[in-house]
């Protein structure tokens, strides 16, 4: 990638910063320190860090381990190393004695409350009159819009995921487990190519596609019971996610009534989808299909989510925190209807916000018409 394309970024970040009267600002989330400096190391445990970035007007630090070391050297050359053997407490005094932040800038939403508190003993002991101030979302801010180079890594990621999708379904059939299919889709991912799946796939059938965040167990699927399909690879270090809901044979009146329902209120949020619309009301076209056919009950998590090098992350499309779309912005609109003890139907495509509307991305449609 173009050392560029981080520059910028950061360019953009110090901007911020100062909005936010920030002498220095502390990165921890591994997808905002990969974004700022190209470092990719991701941290595989809350508790085990992969390292920090330090920023300041004139300083560009990257705070890791030994077992990082190179890594970060080698994917993140604009930066200056610092490598700690007891923590990342261990080397902040010698940074803060060159000249201490009046005001820090952390990223508290991701931060355990013990490394927050010692992160902050440091710097009172370092400037007693300094203050350390928790600024979610200030890379986030930045990540909302996609650039395009990060829009063709979406869609080469959302390709994968498709082409696993269509082997997966092709081979559908009663009797096999859930467990069975989410692995088939998982090593798909794998033998594609993908770094990782984004997610664990949901494979809910029958009952357990009401549940919206299943976990796949060893039920079979059976005729006529909806499938809940939920997947997503990561390539490039950038994630998809698409849902499709497979049926074997011909439902019963309610489950092809929900279905029809649930296409409804996916096409009225994609057309819903421009730039200078508030996500709020995005969400409010979809769920206003769902609420006239009576469902509104049933349908209880938010319209969509933003997807980047996070499976999940803004801007979020829901009944509340109004975001105003953007051009070139990603985001899912999956509706759905949960009906508990009988089943339950999702649909969710991956959309670019444009001008005028939107780009579904996805060239897969998989949808029934009884």
């Amino acid at each position: 990638m173009d050392r560029q394309i981080f520059s910028s970024r950061l360019d953009r970040l110090l901007q911020l910063m100062e909005q936010q009267r920030l002498d220095a600002y502390l990165v921890s989330v591994p997808e905002n320190r990969f974004y700022l400096s190209g470092y990719e190391a991701e941290d595989h445990h809350i508790m085990e860090s992969s390292g920090h970035l330090y920023i300041t007007p004139d300083r560009r630090l990257i705070l890791t381990d030994s077992r990082y070391e190179e890594e970060a050297r080698r994917e993140a050359p604009d930066f200056e190393l610092i490598v700690y053997s007891q923590g990342l407490t261990q080397v902040l005094p010698g940074i803060f004695s060159d000249r201490a932040p009046e005001r820090l800038g952390v990223e508290g939403h991701y931060l355990t409350y013990r490394t927050y508190r010692e992160i902050e003993e440091v710097l009172r002991a370092s400037k007693p009159k300094s203050a350390m101030v928790s600024v979610d979302g200030l890379a986030e801010k930045l990540r909302l819009v996609k650039e395009p180079s990060e829009i063709e890594l979406i869609r080469a990621s959302l390709a994968l995921t498709e082409k696993v999708l269509l082997s997966t379904w092709e081979r559908l059939v009663p009797g096999r487990t859930e467990k069975e299919v989410a692995w088939e889709i998982e090593r798909g991912i794998r033998e594609g190519g993908g770094q990782a799946v984004s997610f664990p796939p949901i494979v809910a059938g029958g009952p357990n596609a009401a549940l919206p965040h299943a976990v796949p167990t060893d039920r079979t699927l059976k005729s006529g019971e909806p499938v809940v399909l939920d997947l997503g690879s990561k390539l490039s270090l950038y994630c998809s996610d698409m849902t499709r809901t497979w049926i074997s044979g011909r439902p019963e009146a309610k489950i092809q009534e929900i279905y029809r329902v649930v296409r409804e209120a996916q096409i009225a949020g994609q057309e819903a989808v421009r730039a200078g619309v508030d996500s709020v009301a995005v969400d409010a076209a979809a769920r206003g299909v769902i609420e006239r056919a009576g469902y509104g009950d049933r349908f209880g998590h938010g319209l969509g989510h933003g997807v980047g090098l996070a499976v999940h992350e803004g801007p979020g499309l829901r009944r509340q925190n109004a975001t105003i779309l953007e051009e070139n912005m990603v985001v899912t609109v999956e509706p759905g209807i949960y009906l508990p003890g009988s089943g339950g139907v999702r649909l969710e495509n991956m959309v670019r916000v444009t001008r005028n509307g939107c780009e579904v991305l996805n060239s897969v449609d998989l949808f029934y018409a009884w």
